[in-house]
């Protein structure tokens, strides 16, 4: 069975696609998740956005405190995965670039 086929993995799409604002994302993401939890995933995220910008992995592990296994599973799943970072890092730049034009 496919992992997203799940009802309570549909329920928490659903959930993150009902926040309009980032006050409510954060909300959200205090109450559904551990300290820890949120610290590891946005760890991969910002591992991730420094894969895009082509560091290499002694650079983003000291940047961000990842060790080398996680920058290693990041960058498999943003070459080789379901295209989640490729969908999400353009998107984050872009917001990036208009908000520094608009400073």
């Amino acid at each position: 069975m496919n992992l997203f086929e799940k009802k309570e993995i549909k329920l928490l799409l659903r959930a993150f696609l009902s926040l309009e604002t980032e006050a409510e994302c954060q909300a959200f993401l205090e109450d559904l998740l551990t300290t820890k939890e949120l610290l590891d995933i946005s760890q991969r995220l910002m591992v991730a956005q420094l894969l895009d910008r082509q560091l290499v992995y002694s650079e983003i592990a000291k940047e961000t405190g990842a060790s080398s296994a996680t920058i290693s599973r990041v960058n498999r799943c943003y070459s080789y995965g379901a295209g989640g970072y490729t969908t999400v890092l353009p998107r984050l730049k872009a917001a990036e670039d208009t908000k520094e034009d608009t400073q």
